[in-house]
């Protein structure tokens, strides 16, 4: 009852990149960055393990960014094109790459790390893929010249990478859609179809992670200006509830996301955030339990895994590590008060 995991990233140690910031630049290079890459990569997994986490994660150890470390292997898109970009409805600027022909895989994307994963735990392995319409709102369009076109052939991209990633052991492939919080009616409208396409074919549990975003000042400012209740999930859980995708994660700790808004999630597993990435402060056991507490009147005990808001990444590694215990430790917790 109640396994535990996270939503994907963690902290980069500082001999692979700077801590405590996105976009950080690699400081190895060549086979020695590919050598540290695996390296984070086991001590991630380390992290995790000795917390309790029951299905890890990579930490996306290998991606500077989880959208852009995928679309690193895609044919069809200049890097070298690069234009400034609102991103998630202009909230923040961003320098983004161009699409300026066709999407294709130049060849896997993360096989290497994702069998290196697979290869050092003997617990469930979790890996994640940024979803179709978070890509399109993360990268310039020079080709399709149709927001859904360009995303639908993302999924068809995703999709090759994801049964891959299966193949290789994967036991859960999760698709980050933060944008799902942003664009709630074009999510409702093609979003969902977008998902369904990356995941067509695959046998192993996938999963949507929608979030209100990192803990960076960007996200902390929008999230001041959302009022009293936070309602963006009430536009797109139905549609979700009625969706091929079998788990849903979300923010709860420290947001003000109406709790009983989990009972539109029915016949789905909900990832629970109780751990919040947005400060530094790090919560006790009994205050992971609590959210866990809460939710159970409105989702089954069984389909209840506590797992953090977001990604860990831009956070100081130490704090990660704290919080990833407080939430090993509360999921215990919560399975003693609540079992």
């Amino acid at each position: 009852m109640f396994p535990t995991t996270i939503a994907g990233s963690l902290p980069k140690p500082p001999w692979l990149a700077e801590s405590g910031k996105l976009w950080a630049a690699w400081r190895p290079a060549g086979a020695e960055l590919e050598a540290a890459k695996l390296d984070a990569t086991l001590v991630a997994i380390k992290l995790q393990e000795d917390a309790g986490i029951d299905i890890v994660t990579d930490g996306e150890q290998s991606r500077q960014h989880f959208v852009h470390g995928f679309l690193e292997a895609v044919n069809g898109i200049d890097f070298t094109k690069r234009v400034e970009m609102g991103i998630r409805n202009d909230r923040y600027k961003a320098m983004v790459p161009t699409v300026t022909g066709p999407l294709s895989l130049k060849g896997r994307v993360h096989a290497c790390e994702a069998r290196f994963a697979r290869a050092h735990t003997r617990k469930k392995l979790k890996f994640t893929l940024p979803g179709p319409m978070t890509i399109v709102d993360t990268i310039a369009d020079g080709y399709y010249g149709d927001r859904i076109k360009m995303a639908l052939a993302f999924a068809d991209v995703l999709n090759h990478e994801a049964r891959a990633l299966a193949a290789d052991g994967v036991d859960v492939i999760q698709f980050d859609e933060p944008a799902f919080n942003v664009y709630m009616d074009a999510a409702t409208d093609w979003g969902i179809e977008a998902l369904h396409r990356a995941t067509a074919g695959l046998t192993c549990t996938t999963a949507i992670h929608i979030c209100y975003g990192y803990g960076i000042p960007a996200n902390v400012e929008w999230k001041a200006t959302l009022g009293a209740a936070w309602r963006q999930y009430e536009r797109v859980f139905p549609a979700l509830a009625k969706s091929r995708i079998g788990q849903i994660s979300l923010e709860c700790r420290n947001s003000k996301v109406p709790i009983e808004l989990l009972k539109l999630l029915d016949g789905k597993d909900v990832l629970i955030g109780v751990i919040d990435v947005a400060t530094e402060t790090i919560e006790t056991p009994e205050e992971v339990a609590a959210v866990i507490g809460k939710a159970l009147p409105y989702v089954p005990r069984e389909r209840i895994i506590p797992c953090t808001n977001c990604g860990m990444a831009p956070m100081r590694r130490n704090i990660a590590a704290a919080k990833l215990m407080a939430l090993g430790a509360g999921a215990r917790l919560a399975r003693e008060r609540f079992g």
